[in-house]
């Protein structure tokens, strides 16, 4: 027999839930994802530079928050966070910084979906459901370091689908934490190309305004100019290596 859903557990369920659904609208409807972009980041180059290079700790408790606040809210621009750590920072300070926060970000969705959508789909989404939780739990682990090492899956996805299917705490922790680390070693690493990128795109731009005026030059940077089908190619087969134990499993139970 399930237990009585009385108020107090009902408002410790769902309050979290709401909460965080209430800040991702108000954060959408201020359009704080729009000062996630490589052209921010450019306009505020020389500030950013001087502020970490005067108060380094502080910028990266700043950055720390604001990368759990953007993985927790599901904002697009985790990768620009990456690459805009490496710039300011160095790949090798900003790096571990990012995964710690990202992995943070990610616990919190998690958590937050496990105990109210997860809870309540298990109760209500009968067998198929239940089949699907006890399938993702028994290989969760490589399923979600799959999931983490191929950039094309959306983080705040996978958190919510984890969540949902109610893994294990400590198999996501782990997953999320590994499964992360090379793609944010390697965004920050492209972050210490981004100020040769700017400069370029600058002179571009400065050679257009001058032939057909500033209305019809916005100054423009995209995350491809700093990534490679070969980084991507790399990220795909690491995801192929992560489901090799799957693949093993399933062939001796053949």
């Amino acid at each position: 027999m399930s237990p009585i859903l009385t108020p107090t557990i009902a408002l410790r369920r769902w309050l979290p839930l709401l909460i965080l659904a209430g800040l991702v609208l108000c954060a959408y409807g201020l359009g704080l994802y729009k000062y996630l972009s490589l052209e921010v980041i450019a306009a505020n180059r020389d500030f950013l530079s001087s502020y970490v290079a005067s108060h380094l700790l502080l910028a990266l408790l700043i950055y720390a928050v604001t990368y759990i606040g953007v993985v927790a809210l599901s904002l697009p621009g985790a990768a620009i966070l990456s690459i805009l750590g490496g710039f300011i920072f160095g790949w090798a300070l900003s790096a571990p910084v990012s995964v710690i926060a990202a992995t943070i970000g990610a616990i919190i969705v998690f958590q937050i979906v496990k105990t109210s959508l997860g809870a309540t789909m298990a109760k209500k989404a009968g067998p198929f459901v239940q089949r699907l939780s006890d399938g993702f739990a028994k290989d969760a682990f490589n399923y979600l370091l799959f999931l983490r090492l191929i950039p094309a899956f959306p983080f705040f996805a996978v958190n919510a689908v984890a969540g949902v299917c109610r893994v294990p705490l400590k198999t996501f922790i782990i997953a999320t934490f590994v499964g992360i680390t090379p793609g944010s070693f390697v965004f920050a690493w492209l972050g210490r190309g981004l100020g040769s990128v700017i400069d370029a795109q600058s002179v571009k731009h400065n050679a257009c305004v001058a032939e057909k005026g500033l209305a019809n030059c916005p100054f423009e940077l995209s995350v491809s100019s700093l990534v490679t089908p070969q980084l991507l190619l790399a990220f795909v087969a690491l995801g192929v290596v992560s489901l090799v134990p799957v693949a093993f499993k399933k062939w001796k139970a053949v």
